[in-house]
């Protein structure tokens, strides 16, 4: 026996998981530093910018019942338990999407030093070391568990520092930090059953992704206690830091941890290295993609199906709130009285809120589409371009295909989606027809590939910089639900594609705005096309 295989038998299947995580911390412990800035930023700017916005009471009050009055905003942020503070609209505007984030920071970090390892070749290299079994996964996990500690930390913190209350601050930040727990435990369980490191990460997300839909469905529809509490992201929603300032449900997030990852290193000591539980189905004989955009299809297949269910689920979603806008838009409340400065009359109430609803699908829409064209940065890195590359197929050709998906993708989906609401909505008494919701959607479409477009013209010309291809889709969800409610400027409000949108049901319809984005879309376009076309592979 080597002396490798010696020191493991002695040691045990966590032989050797010290020195790799001081190892993993230095090389890859600044990868969850993005996901800690932004939460930051998130909970830090509510109590910063909200005395500012909102120094009166009276404009405390319409924001309440202006997000009272939008049933899209719940399913995002959740409930507004009291808003007329600081620290609650803090609380109600950062602890869905700060928990998002840290989960996703938790997913990404047990998915790069797990199955990212074995995919690439580098788990099999440290396997021939003194290193256990189940040493990579108890580093990443370690390190998402340390990750989500300090971003919960540092964003009650600064949060404090900012002027938010220490109590609220800090069970605020908590949420954070047992969200991105929970989700560690998900990631390592994730990490067994996906055949790859593609795989695993699409169950976690997609896990993440479905109970954060259906918390914000719960609560904006207002389901029964039950249906919240046996959501773990409920849990977070019902610690209420500002309003109730609940500590306990922190508990049932640790438990959940605990029992989730125990699962996950039974699993890991059962499956064959480099294997999954899901094993996938073998492959043809011979290959079947003869072309470019054929490659391109296989390639991203597995998307393309989940992104499918997801939008028909999300219509059914946004249909049911579209139908039901009538309830919270009546005649006598004051939320449609804070929505009528800028309408006239309920029908344009109803209209504002289809075309709010349409513009959140929207964005949506626009994230697959960016997932398409870092695809192609990652196959860059894993050096499967330059192969193709050397066949008749050029380079232009090559990334027309992908940015031909990323474009049609994201608008048959927004179609699907738009399909659904709008029979759900012309199907009750709200005033609108089957055609309007549809005209509306397809109205909308431009504005997605015009986000799509930041990222071809990353992606093409500034690949060291692929995060930047998240731009277009963060700013127009920043600027199309909450830039109103801070009455931001209309230059600011423009910034967004979403913004230029027309109301199709309005009797003078300006198409000005659509053909503005269209230029910026060509625009970008081109610069992704050039950029790809001159520079290096794989830099």
């Amino acid at each position: 026996m080597s002396p490798a295989a010696t020191a493991r038998a002695e040691g045990g299947s966590l032989t050797g998981t010290l020195p790799l995580l001081r190892t993993s911390l230095r090389h890859d412990g600044r990868t969850f530093a993005p996901w800690v800035a932004i939460a930051t930023v998130l909970s830090a700017s509510s109590v910063l910018v909200y005395p500012w916005v909102f120094h009166t009471q009276q404009a405390r009050q319409g924001l309440a019942a202006a997000v009272g009055a939008n049933p899209a905003l719940g399913l995002i942020f959740g409930p507004a338990f009291d808003v007329t503070t600081a620290d609650g609209f803090n609380a109600w505007r950062a602890l869905a999407l700060g928990g998002f984030l840290a989960a996703l920071g938790a997913i990404s970090t047990v998915m790069r030093a797990t199955r990212g390892q074995e995919d690439s070749g580098q788990a099999e290299l440290l396997a021939s070391g003194v290193l256990g079994r189940s040493s990579r996964l108890l580093t990443g996990v370690a390190m998402a568990l340390t990750g989500s500690l300090v971003l919960g930390l540092v964003s009650a913190l600064l949060t404090v520092a900012c002027g938010g209350g220490w109590g609220p601050s800090m069970l605020l930040g908590a949420t954070f930090t047992a969200t991105g727990w929970m989700f560690t435990g998900v990631a390592a369980i994730a990490a067994q059953l996906g055949s790859d490191a593609h795989t695993a990460s699409s169950i976690a997300v997609a896990t993440l992704g479905t109970l954060f839909v259906l918390r914000g469905f719960a609560y904006a529809v207002e389901a029964p206690a039950w249906a919240v509490w046996a959501n773990p992201l409920g849990w977070m929603t019902e610690t209420r830091p500002a309003t109730g300032d609940h500590w306990w449900p922190l508990l049932l997030a640790g438990a959940l941890t605990l029992v989730a990852l125990v699962a996950a290193f039974i699993l890991q000591a059962r499956r064959d290295f480099g294997q999954g539980a899901i094993k996938p189905a073998p492959g043809p004989s011979r290959g079947r993609a003869r072309t470019a955009w054929g490659l391109t299809l296989r390639l991203n297949r597995g998307l393309l199906i989940a992104w499918t269910i997801a939008f028909a689920l999300l219509g059914i979603v946004f249909g049911y709130l579209a139908a039901s806008i009538t309830d919270v838009l009546g005649p006598d409340s004051p939320a449609g009285q804070i929505l009528a400065a800028g309408a006239t009359g309920q029908s344009h109430l109803v209209s504002a809120f289809l075309l709010t609803l349409l513009s959140l699908l929207g964005i949506i829409a626009a994230v697959p589409g960016v997932q398409t064209m870092l695809k192609v940065r990652s196959e860059e890195m894993e050096d499967r371009v330059e192969p193709v590359m050397a066949t008749a197929v050029t380079r232009s050709r090559y990334y027309a295909g992908n940015v031909l998906l990323a474009l049609g993708a994201p608008t048959i989906y927004l179609l699907i989606a738009g399909t659904l609401v709008a029979a759900l909505a012309s199907g009750s008494d709200i005033g609108v027809t089957f055609s309007d919701v549809l005209l509306q959607a397809l109205a909308t479409v431009p504005a997605v590939w015009t986000v799509v477009a930041v990222s071809a013209a990353v992606i093409g010309a500034r690949p060291a910089v692929s995060l930047a291809a998240w731009i277009g889709v963060v700013a127009s969800f920043g600027l199309t639900l909450l830039g109103p409610t801070f009455g931001l400027d209309d230059w600011v409000l423009g910034i967004s594609p979403f913004w230029h949108v027309p109301e199709v049901t309005a009797t003078a319809v300006d198409l000005t705005g659509l053909l503005w984005i269209t230029l910026f879309t060509t625009g970008f376009l081109l610069i992704g096309f050039a950029g790809f076309r001159r520079r290096d592979l794989a830099r």
